[in-house]
């Protein structure tokens, strides 16, 4: 072989043998790199699993899809993280800690309470809420003034909550005789339904949750509290890694400190408590007898407008409870309750007639909506709306003036909601255009709404039969 040729196959061989110790160089330092953290693998997956309850304070179908406190929290920590969100619902309490506590779901968002025997076996991000712990029972019975007062055989809670927890603490502290009837297989709303019912007397409910839930079981009232209130935090199985804990911890200290929780729970709460036991007594009645007569005009209306028809009805419910022929000092009159001037500016001849006066309320819902402008979103646009077409378009813009003042943000019902009221004070109403105004009154009408509007996508949204039924009795309480 030519000198030249053999140079040649010493070198290929040569390079060929630095190339293969490289790869095994490359596949050595492959080897031997760290394993990606769990947030690291969260984001490879684009997913984010958790689990969670079906119920008003944690996720429900809203009027545009899935809804709730939780649900929308959990929903901007996956934005945070990047990643898309994928929800699961154990079929009880004990099975959805179990499945967090073996790392099988990424984190449990529940509205749990943190207590010492949950923190055996879950570790807790920061809290994010508190709520505290309150005797529930069914109005028409003997309220009990203390724990003394239980009998035997009343008192139901969901097992393994903190509610049976908190129990075990009073029966081991001073109440030796404690007594209660646990249900595993069945959640908080079910106890509720039930208690509504009359089928059981007594149980415990987190007041958040009572707080949205009564608006739905009418019967249910609050004994007592138990306690001083405690926290709420989303739960993770214990690991070493704790990059998405840490990262929970992150993102809620953010949240908290720009305001965004704030807002969240003014959103999902600060509406709720405000109707009391004939208001919704009432309210399900007229759903029964009145809003059948009309449910037609408000379709069309929301057809016309694009504006929900369970809106509408809320408006028209708020105006004059779904009377056609309702007259008010002031002149107003119809469903939805028209001036003389609004009527005619939306071309309606006749405010008695019901499919006249809630075409108009829509379109003139609209006239006001585009009056604001545009940077301000969903939900605060049609909070801010709907004060707008109480109290009058200059009058919100004015409490919005008294809010930018003050160095809040005029664009956010929460903050406008505030200093609405001041609009009755002449040491703030002398300072702006229009002067006097009872602001109190467009607080209350808008969250009069939101109620009446939860409570029909609620009821639209229903498979339950029999809740819907029993909703519509007219039945008092026994």
């Amino acid at each position: 072989m030519p000198r030249s040729a053999k140079i040649r196959q010493i070198a290929a061989i040569t390079i060929a043998a630095s190339l293969l110790v490289g790869a095994f160089y490359a596949l050595f330092t492959l080897y031997r790199q760290p394993p990606l953290s769990v947030v690291e693998r969260i984001r490879a997956s684009g997913v984010l699993q958790v689990a969670t309850r079906r119920g008003p304070t944690a996720y429900y179908q809203g009027a545009e899809g899935p809804d709730g406190f939780e649900y929308a929290l959990v929903r901007r920590f996956a934005r945070y993280l990047g990643v898309e969100t994928r929800f699961v619902f154990p079929p009880t309490l004990d099975q959805l800690l179990d499945l967090t506590a073996r790392n099988k779901v990424h984190m449990a968002a529940a509205g749990l309470t943190v207590t010492d025997a949950r923190r055996q076996v879950l570790q807790f991000s920061r809290p994010y809420q508190s709520v505290t712990e309150q005797l529930v029972y069914r109005r028409g019975t003997r309220r009990p003034r203390s724990l003394d007062e239980i009998a035997d055989g009343d008192l139901h809670v969901v097992a393994d909550s903190s509610h049976e927890e908190s129990l075990h603490a009073l029966r081991a502290s001073d109440r030796p005789d404690l007594d209660w009837q646990r249900h595993p297989v069945v959640g908080m709303d079910r106890l509720l339904s039930d208690l509504d019912q009359g089928k059981i007397r007594l149980t415990i409910a987190d007041s958040h949750e009572l707080a949205l839930s009564r608006r739905v079981y009418k019967h249910a009232a609050v004994a007592l509290d138990l306690g001083a209130p405690r926290p709420i935090a989303w739960a993770f199985g214990v690991q070493p890694d704790q990059s998405l804990i840490e990262a929970a911890n992150t993102f809620l200290e953010r949240i908290d400190n720009d305001g965004t929780l704030k807002r969240l729970r003014a959103r999902y709460y600060g509406h709720a408590g405000r109707l009391n036991f004939v208001d919704t007594r009432d309210f399900w009645r007229h759903v029964r007898d009145r809003l059948p007569k009309y449910q037609a005009f408000f379709e069309e209306a929301a057809q016309a407008t694009g504006i929900d028809w369970r809106l509408l009805a809320a408006m028209g419910y708020q105006e004059s409870h779904w009377r056609p022929k309702a007259v008010s000092p002031t002149g107003v009159r119809g469903v939805m309750m028209l001036t003389r001037s609004t009527a005619k500016q939306m071309g309606i001849k006749n405010r008695n007639d019901p499919r006249q006066s809630i075409l108009g309320g829509a379109k003139y819902l609209r006239v006001v909506e585009k009056k604001l402008p545009q940077r301000i979103t969903p939900p605060n646009r049609l909070w801010l709306t709907l004060a707008g077409y109480n109290i009058g378009f200059g009058h919100l813009e004015d409490a919005r003036i008294l809010t930018q003042r003050q160095g809040a943000n005029p664009d956010l019902w929460l903050e406008v909601k505030q200093r609405l009221p001041l609009l009755t004070k002449k040491k703030f109403y002398k300072t702006v255009k229009r002067g006097f105004a009872r602001g109190q009154e467009a607080v209350d009408y808008v969250d009069n709404i939101r109620n009446y509007y939860d409570l029909l996508v609620w009821y639209t949204n229903t498979s339950d039969e029999q809740t819907r039924a029993r909703l519509l009795a007219s039945e008092d309480p026994q």
